[in-house]
């Protein structure tokens, strides 16, 4: 598949997204959306990549939904197959990232509202540019967040500081941002994407991917556990792998000889199951 709509780029083992519709502010459209995820099913293929960061060309991250459609922009009927709701394409790349076997972070350069705010929330770490503007502005045209943020965001920021930001729909600042807990930090606009490479870069040349990608599941999935004994018997499966690894072995001798480690294991050979018999929730609005 070639991209139209985003830039796809590797270098030191770190991925760079790029949305990529700078005329219209990197607004999102469908087809960003199916290249979107497929630029993460390419990244969880390559053992190269290790970390991603997605950001924006131009002056914006993203202005939310394309509203060429003008107010038939949300009227999804036509969508409908039987019975059933359509869904929501910023859900379906939302389910995409949180199940990203590599650590993600947003570099928000500039607007990011709508869908191009909740896109961020199961991206790692956020950090912003000073100037960012941010907005769930979803209440002020008429619908309801989406992306799957009505879960993201509350385990995020707090189900106070969601609502807040929800119900009034404001568009508000990337320091406004960092004080309420969305964002990491807030840099320079010239010095942002730098930020998050350097991060990007400390994550790739320092951990073992494998163990990075279990850490991110067990992290992720224990936020909707009903009791830390679920998280206690996942760390257990996960440790009882790990500690016969090629990577546990070089983790501990590398640092005995005061050297920097090299990790071996690849994600793509596959993973342990630190959770069996779960299984994933299938679409369905009639159940």
């Amino acid at each position: 598949m070639a991209f139209e709509e985003i830039r796809y780029d590797v270098a030191d083992h770190v991925l760079t997204i790029t949305l990529d519709r700078p005329d219209r502010l990197n607004a999102f459209t469908p087809k960003m959306g199916r290249e979107l995820i497929e630029a993460f099913d390419r990244a969880d293929a390559d053992d190269d990549v290790r970390a991603i960061i997605v950001t924006g060309a131009g002056r914006g991250f993203c202005a939310g939904a394309d509203l060429g459609a003008g107010g038939s922009t949300f009227d999804w009927r036509d969508r409908q197959d039987g019975d059933d709701v359509p869904r929501d394409g910023g859900g379906q790349l939302a389910l995409r990232i949180f199940a990203s076997t590599k650590p993600v972070i947003a570099a928000i350069n500039g607007p990011a509202v709508g869908v191009g705010i909740t896109m961020t929330l199961p991206m790692d770490v956020r950090l912003a540019a000073e100037g960012a503007k941010i907005g769930f502005v979803f209440v002020g045209r008429g619908i309801v967040p989406e992306a799957c943020s009505s879960w993201f965001l509350p385990r995020i920021v707090g189900v106070s500081q969601a609502m807040e930001w929800v119900a009034t729909g404001r568009v508000f600042s990337a320091e406004e941002a960092h004080e309420g807990g969305l964002i990491r930090s807030v840099h320079p606009q010239d010095e942002l994407l730098g930020a998050a490479r350097e991060l990007a870069a400390e994550i790739a040349e320092n951990a073992a991917p494998v163990s990075v990608a279990l850490a991110r599941r067990l992290m992720w999935t224990m936020l909707g556990a009903a009791h830390p004994m679920e998280a206690h018997r996942a760390d257990s499966r996960a440790m009882f792998a790990r500690g016969q690894s090629d990577d546990a072995r070089e983790g501990v001798t590398s640092f005995l000889e005061k050297r920097e480690p090299d990790f071996t294991d690849r994600v793509s050979d596959g993973l342990p199951d630190l959770f069996p018999g779960r299984e994933e929730p299938n679409y369905s609005t009639r159940s």
